[in-house]
């Protein structure tokens, strides 16, 4: 795939908003028969545009009350204890999010747990013992705003002729 034309942005948009639409649902509202819209659904899969489809879960009602955003500085910024460290945390179930970050910090973590003692336990435990861990901030979610996995693609479109 080269280009995406307006059934492929469509597509993406629509399956942002609802994966569990069946092939003929998403052909229908694409304006497209169903086996061209399949078709396209598995070349944008292919091509790595779709990484893959899940269920979204209310992080409450599974009783992870806590959100915190973890800043965690390096002791030493080398590419082998980089790694080391990038490794440790993709391993961490709790650490739903980690970004490598300019500016002060090196990561930027988000992390879940089931209260505010939980937290400080698995923070003492686990993100303070990771290899290379000098310091720790951490600033804690008071409420969402916005919590989307969507994808802003209005940039993809060709602007309007004049």
């Amino acid at each position: 795939m080269e280009e995406l034309d307006k059934y492929d942005l469509a597509i993406l948009e629509e399956l942002q908003t609802d994966a569990r639409l069946t092939n003929a649902e998403l052909a229908q509202r694409v304006g497209l028969s169903a086996a061209p819209c399949w078709r396209r659904v598995r070349a944008l899969e292919q091509a790595g545009y779709i990484k893959g489809y899940r269920a979204e879960i209310d992080r409450h009602k599974i009783g992870l009350g806590v959100l915190a955003f973890v800043r965690l500085d390096a002791d030493r910024s080398t590419g082998g204890l980089t790694r080391e460290m990038e490794q440790a945390i993709a391993q961490i179930p709790e650490v739903v999010a980690c970004h490598y970050i300019s500016g002060t910090g090196t990561f930027e973590l988000q992390v879940v747990a089931r209260d505010l003692d939980s937290f400080s336990q698995f923070a003492r435990n686990v993100l303070l013992n990771l290899p290379n861990v000098k310091d720790m901030h951490t600033s804690f979610s008071l409420g969402e705003v916005k919590a989307s996995g969507a994808l802003p693609l209005s940039h993809l479109r060709p602007a309007p002729r004049k």
